[in-house]
């Protein structure tokens, strides 16, 4: 039989019980919306600064940077209003030298502009061009480092030059017993692999690496990559340390929050550029001259296009390919975002040109990392049969790539 009192006590157990479990779901719900509205805030490698100030405490510290190397000063706000350098400098750490890839270190040189050494304005520290008379660092620019950092925002193309600034900076390093720290950024097209892959006899500085036009890697990844698979001079490896991305992941998309360089002004710009550089090795424009870089095409050949344009000189294109001509083409400034290389408006122009026999510069097949494109297109071969074509290379890449992935 049952008391009245252990009745009560038993109620009583059960409300309080329920209490209990009706408060803990609460707290794991606001734990978890908590730690969802943290992983929306994607912090880059520099500011992931836990894993490396201590590394380069005390040393001499050399970096290879530009305007993209940027960081928050409050990470609850959406700006990334500090330069590394000054980030960097406020933490203690004893940089000597900046180094500076293609568009110098403010990134407001023309594309293959010859950049001078100097020095910063701002920090008074000196300033050594990647991109002048040598490419590569020599030993007399590496004296007086013990360690280097690298920082460049990339956008997944093999012929964006920032990756080939990356493997000789980790080959002079190799060379000369440097450690290198990859300060990792997010990929805004990461989601594409895509294009012809590169075969080595067309190897130069806008294509160093036997892989797709668009690699889907961040620049961290990149680098362990070329570190993996021996890609720098003689074999030889890198001493090579990767500070992570927070908070990201390969379904995640990123806005930059500073442009790569001049001619890739926005968002855009930056998700085309793959597609449309291809019309630099041809004698179509892709928009240097104009402020849709990258956003429209178009040649004084392609007459019966519906959009017209005009290059003139302006600030990242001293002297634009068409100067001064009206150009025929098409503006894609409006179209949804692509998801691959797309050749379709290559295809187009090479069809619809008036002068076939001058459409293709020799700077094309450097761009395209293989001689195949240019005759598929000369030939009359579909899109569907190029892109056929490119299948098992790209089969072969992703598995290639696999074992450097991060994210």
């Amino acid at each position: 039989m049952i008391s009245s009192s252990m009745f009560k006590n038993t109620f009583l157990f059960s409300v309080l019980a329920l209490l209990l479990t009706v408060n803990f779901q609460l707290h794991a719900f606001n734990t978890k919306k908590k730690l969802s509205n943290e992983e929306r805030t994607i912090i880059v490698g520099a500011q992931n600064s836990s894993l490396y100030l201590d590394k380069i405490k005390n040393k001499k510290v050399g970096i290879l940077t530009n305007q993209t190397g940027v960081v928050k000063s409050d990470l609850t706000s959406n700006d990334y209003d500090t330069s590394v350098v000054d980030y960097l400098l406020s933490n203690g750490v004893n940089i000597t030298k900046i180094y500076a890839p293609e568009h110098g270190f403010r990134g407001t040189a023309d594309a293959g502009e010859l950049i001078k050494d100097g020095k910063d304005a701002q920090t008074g520290l000196p300033i050594i061009s990647l991109y002048g008379n040598s490419k590569k660092p020599s030993v007399e620019q590496l004296n007086n480092i013990d360690v280097m950092l690298f920082d460049l925002q990339d956008v997944g193309a093999r012929f964006y030059t920032y990756i080939s600034s990356l493997h000789y900076l980790m080959e002079a390093c190799a060379e000369n017993n440097i450690p290198v720290i990859i300060l990792d950024r997010p990929n805004p097209n990461i989601s594409i692999i895509d294009g012809p892959t590169l075969e080595m006899e067309n190897k130069s500085f806008v294509g160093m690496h036997p892989i797709p036009a668009m690699h889907g890697m961040t620049i961290g990844e990149y680098g362990q990559m070329i570190n993996g698979q021996k890609w720098l001079k003689k074999g030889i490896q890198c001493d090579l340390t990767v500070i992570p991305v927070l908070n990201y992941d390969r379904t995640k998309s990123y806005d930059l929050p500073v442009a790569p360089s001049p001619n890739l002004p926005n968002q855009k710009a930056i998700n085309l550029y793959a597609s449309l550089c291809f019309f630099e090795g041809t004698n179509v424009s892709s928009g240097r001259g104009t402020n849709l870089q990258f956003q429209i095409y178009g040649s004084p050949y392609l007459k019966n296009m519906p959009y017209s344009f005009t290059p003139k000189p302006n600030a990242g294109a001293k002297d634009p390919m068409n100067n001064g001509k009206m150009c025929y083409g098409e503006n894609l400034s409006a179209i949804e975002n692509v998801d691959k290389l797309e050749i379709k408006w290559l295809l187009k122009a090479y069809q619809n040109s008036v002068n076939k026999e001058k459409f293709f510069t020799n700077f094309f097949i450097k761009l395209a990392g293989t001689n195949k494109l240019k005759q598929q297109i000369t030939s009359g071969k579909s899109e569907q049969q190029i892109r056929a074509s490119w299948q098992d290379d790209l089969d072969q890449f992703k598995i290639m790539r696999s074992p450097y992935l991060i994210y």
